[in-house]
C-alpha cells in the first residue's frame, strides 16, 4: 500500500505526539508512525509523577502525561500507524515501514524525527567479571516492575546516578527490594537535585560518588559487585574496594540518541538542529531525545510541538530560512542544543555546564546575553531564551561559562 502525507512524525512519544499536534495545526496532513501497539512510548512506564509541572502546568504521572496528549491528539485529523517499523528513509522523502499487513511507502514533503533514544548497556562499561543473569538497565527493570508486575531482584546495586537510575532505586526499594547504594564514577550526580533528594535522602539510601564497579562475579545469578573509589583522572585508588552481596545490578549509565533508520543527515551524536529543529537535510526535522538528551518530557514535547510547526510550514512551502547562524560551544560548555539559529525566529538555547559551579554566569557573545546560574550542574540543563535578531553580518555566536566570586 502506498500513502502520502504533508509531514510524517516517526516515533509516538511525548515529542512525536506533540508534533503531530503541531503540525495538523498548522494545516498539514499529517502520518504519525509508532513501532509499539499505543503510542507514549516510556511515558506508558513512568508511573512517577513529576511530569507536565512546565507543558501543562499540572505535576501528573507518566501515563496521565501520554494521556492527556492522546486525547488531544485525537480531537486531529492525524492519521496514527501503531505497530509499524520504519525500514528505510530515502532522500527523494519516500518511507518504507512495514506492518502486520506487509511492506508498505509513504510519500511526504516533510519528516518529523522524534524516535527518542535508548539506554547504553553494561556491556559498553568493559567491566570484568562474569557474564550473568541479573545485570539490567534501569529502563527495563522498571519495565518489568511497572508494566508486568515482576520482582527482578531480591536484593540490589544501581550504577550511574542519572535521573532514571535514581528513581529507580526509590522504585525498588517500594518494593521490597534491599537497594544497598547508587555508585557514580563521578563526583557529582547525574541525575536532577530534586531526585537525589526525594528518591535516596528520602530513604537512606546510599550515593557513593567517585567510585565505580570493577568486577562482577556469580554462578549463573549474579552474587557479588566490587566496587572502588576512582580518582581526579577516575584511576582506581588501591585498597578502597567494598564488595556487595546482592542479586542484581541495575544500571543507568547513560542514553544514546536514536538517529536510525535516517544516514545522510549532520549528527553528533543526535541530529543536529536549527532553533526551528531543522536538521541540516531541509525537509527533515528532529526533536527530543534524538536531538540531545533533555531532563524533562516537558523539555521534549515542547521541541516536538515546534518541529512539528516548522516541518509544515515547510511542506506548504511557507518557511525556507534564508540565514543560519552557528552556535559554538565556548569554555566550561559541555551539551548544547541547537547548533544553528534561524535569526528571523525565537530561540531557545538548552546547555550544560562541563564541571559543577557555586555561581556561574553564561555568556552568549556576541548578543551581550548575560545569565547567572546560581549552583549550575552538568546534570542540570540550563535555558536560555534569545529574542529574533537580525544581523546578516553575524556568522556565529558563542556560548560560556564562568565562576562568579
Amino acid at each position: 500500500m502506498k500513502y502520502e502525507a504533508d509531514v510524517v512524525v516517526l516515533g509516538g512519544g511525548g515529542g512525536g505526539m506533540a508534533a503531530a499536534k503541531a503540525a495538523d495545526k498548522n494545516g498539514a496532513n499529517v502520518i504519525l508512525i509508532e513501532r509499539e501497539e499505543e503510542n507514549g512510548g516510556v511515558l506508558n512506564q513512568c508511573i512517577h509523577n513529576g511530569f507536565g509541572i512546565h507543558y501543562y502546568r499540572k505535576d501528573l504521572t507518566g501515563p496521565e502525561f501520554k494521556e492527556t496528549l492522546q486525547e488531544e491528539l485525537e480531537n486531529t485529523n492525524v492519521k496514527i500507524l501503531n505497530s509499524a517499523f520504519v525500514l528505510d528513509v530515502s532522500k527523494d522523502k519516500q518511507l518504507t515501514f512495514v506492518n502486520h499487513k506487509g511492506i508498505h511507502e509513504i510519500k511526504t514533503k516533510a519528516l518529523v524525527m522524534a524516535t527518542g533514544a535508548r539506554e547504553r548497556h553494561f556491556n559498553s562499561l568493559a567491566v570484568p567479571g562474569d557474564r550473568v543473569a541479573g545485570i539490567f538497565t534501569a529502563g527495563v527493570a522498571q519495565k518489568y516492575i511497572n508494566l508486568q508486575n515482576l520482582k527482578p531482584a531480591n536484593s540490589a546495586l544501581i550504577v550511574g546516578s542519572g535521573d532514571i537510575g535514581l528513581i529507580m532505586a526509590r522504585r525498588l526499594h517500594l518494593e521490597g527490594i534491599e537497594v544497598k547504594g547508587v555508585v557514580e564514577i563521578l563526583p557529582y550526580p547525574g541525575g536532577l537535585e530534586r531526585n537525589v533528594q526525594q528518591c535516596l535522602r528520602d530513604y537512606n539510601i546510599p550515593l557513593y560518588l567517585s567510585h565505580t564497579v570493577t568486577r562482577v562475579e556469580g554462578n549463573k545469578r549474579l552474587s557479588k559487585v566490587y566496587v572502588s573509589q576512582v580518582g581526579e583522572n577516575r584511576e582506581i585508588i588501591p585498597n578502597t574496594e567494598k564488595v556487595f552481596n546482592v542479586d542484581a545490578l541495575i544500571t543507568s549509565v547513560g542514553l544514546i540518541p536514536l538517529t536510525d533508520p535516517v544516514k545522510f543527515v549532520e549528527t553528533g551524536p543526535g541530529f543536529i538542529t536549527s532553533n526551528t529543529n531543522q536538521t541540516s537535510e531541509d525537509w527533515i526535522f528532529a526533536a527530543g531525545n534524538c536531538t540531545v538528551v533533555f531532563d524533562l518530557v516537558d523539555y521534549v514535547s515542547r521541541e516536538g510541538e515546534k518541529a512539528g510547526k516548522y516541518a509544515a510550514l515547510y511542506a506548504q512551502k511557507q518557511y525556507f530560512p534564508e540565514q543560519k547562524v552557528k552556535v559554538k560551544k565556548g569554555k566550561n560548555i559541555n551539551i548544547l542544543h541547537p547548533m544553528y539559529i534561524d535569526p528571523n525566529e525565537r530561540t531557545k538555547l538548552y546547555l550544560r555546564v562541563s564541571k559543577t559551579f557555586k555561581r556561574a554566569e553564561v555568556r552568549v557573545e556576541p548578543l551581550g546575553i548575560k545569565l547567572v546560574e546560581e549552583e549550575a550542574r552538568p546534570s542540570e540543563m540550563i535555558e536560555i531564551s534569545i529574542k529574533p535578531f537580525n544581523d546578516k553580518n553575524l556568522k556565529e555566536i558563542e556560548v560560556s561559562a564562568h565562576e562568579l566570586g
